[in-house]
């Protein structure tokens, strides 16, 4: 299946995707949080002939929601207006510092690596995404087998 994995930001939104094998996780592109957001969102799900999207869910530390947290459903709420492919959400609780870290360890200049940021934080929410999908199926595989 073919994921779009969003960073909702105030400023700036990621997005990442991944191929139809769910085997590669690629930094797509990074949007102007505006009002035109949803619009490029629905085009990019069309012509990327996205199956599904994932957005990462703002949690606090303590695994609770806060005020961003509300922020990001209501854009859920906006995006489901748009379009009928599912929408599945993920902790994205240290995105941005792991996306930070892989990005200090390149040669880019500060301005390069702010302007990508958080398309690679899109990135590591979909790779969290996609690791979780596939240990639930594992798991799922080995009590049918268990249970046979």
């Amino acid at each position: 299946m073919r994921y779009l994995a969003i960073d909702y930001g105030s400023k700036s939104t990621g997005l990442a995707i991944c191929d139809p094998t769910e085997t590669v996780v690629s930094p797509f592109k990074v949007l102007p949080t505006g009002k035109d957001l949803i619009t490029k969102i629905v085009e990019i799900v069309s012509s990327e002939n996205v199956e599904a999207v994932v957005l990462g869910m703002p949690l606090n530390m303590d695994g609770t929601h806060g005020g961003q947290a509300q922020i990001v459903s209501d854009f859920a709420d906006k995006l489901k207006e748009r379009f009928s492919i599912p929408i599945f959400f993920q902790d994205e609780r240290l995105s941005t510092f792991a996306a930070e870290k892989k990005l200090a360890e390149t040669e880019l200049t500060k301005k390069k690596r702010g302007s990508r940021i958080d398309a690679i934080a899109a990135a590591e929410i979909l790779n969290a995404f996609l690791e979780s999908e596939s240990s639930q199926k594992s798991e799922k595989d080995n009590s049918e087998i268990g249970g046979a």
